[in-house]
């Protein structure tokens, strides 16, 4: 709607998980560079935590775009499965096809296809999102598929990526031999102060505008305290900013219209909890 206004190719502010508006804020970038060291040092089992709306999804979506053809994927987005369902999902984004439904028959199958891997001088990478909604008994046989390994190598490189409360899932007594093979772990924060403005520029670029809104300083304060750092809510709210100018025919967002943004979110937000 206010794409052309403002000389956009695409919005800016989607809430999608776009890799190719991906960030480097300082946390984004350490935790991508321990993404690239746990898989390419094949380092097993690596975890990957934040907060609701702090960009893991969109910053594994980056790191798959990043990887060669020589590095085999498959990307987990909802683990609500059973645990036959999740090993068939597995299998099912590998390009496995498996036809004994039952827990050894996915075990092998996914072994001989990590073999293969192997032998073409090929690694393999399995990433699950949202893995804190997994039971301790997937878990466990998540441990299992770790166990696949050569004597000098693993086989496949697994990324559990969750809000904080799969920490707490991963610290049970019952699954301390799968945290005994926790290689890293990483956490990504809401951005700095600092780095606000700079995603914000960084999205407008991207999306194929410079200079056709300025975002004032006072505006700038509202965001980061509407938003406490966390991209999802920067997105949503420079989103409703930018309609707000539009209809305004403003190419600057100041104080005025981020308030009466940040009123009008405050009201729809109350109303979802």
């Amino acid at each position: 709607m206010y794409c052309q206004y403002f000389g956009f190719k695409e919005k800016p502010f989607n809430v999608t998980s776009d890799p190719s508006f991906f960030f480097f804020s300082h946390r984004h970038k350490e935790a991508f560079s321990h993404l690239v060291y746990g898989v390419t040092q094949r380092k097993g089992m690596i975890v990957l935590t934040g907060e609701i709306g702090t960009g893991k999804t969109t910053l594994c979506r980056f790191f798959l775009n990043q990887l060669g053809p020589d590095v085999k994927t498959a990307f987990i987005l909802n683990p609500y499965f059973s645990e036959t369902q999740l090993f068939n999902a597995i299998l099912r984004d590998f390009g496995i096809y498996n036809e004994k439904k039952i827990k050894n028959s996915f075990l092998w199958s996914l072994n001989d296809f990590l073999l293969k891997q192997s032998k073409m001088g090929n690694n393999v990478v399995l990433i699950i999102d949202e893995a804190q909604n997994l039971k301790p008994s997937q878990l466990e046989q998540i441990r299992l598929l770790s166990n696949l390994e050569t004597q000098k190598d693993k086989l496949i490189q697994i990324v559990l990526v969750g809000q904080p409360e799969l920490n707490r899932r991963l610290n049970l007594h019952g699954l301390r031999q799968l945290q005994q093979r926790i290689a890293i772990r990483c956490h990504i924060t809401p951005l700095e102060k600092q780095d606000i403005k700079n995603y914000i520029e960084h999205r407008i670029k991207i999306a194929g505008s410079r200079n056709s809104v300025v975002f004032s300083d006072q505006a700038l304060e509202l965001i980061t305290d509407f938003s406490g750092g966390t991209p999802r809510l920067i997105n949503i709210i420079c989103d409703r900013a930018l309609l707000a100018a539009f209809t305004s025919e403003s190419r600057q967002i100041d104080s005025d219209i981020m308030q009466r943004c940040q009123e009008e979110l405050g009201i729809y937000f109350a109303k979802q909890s």
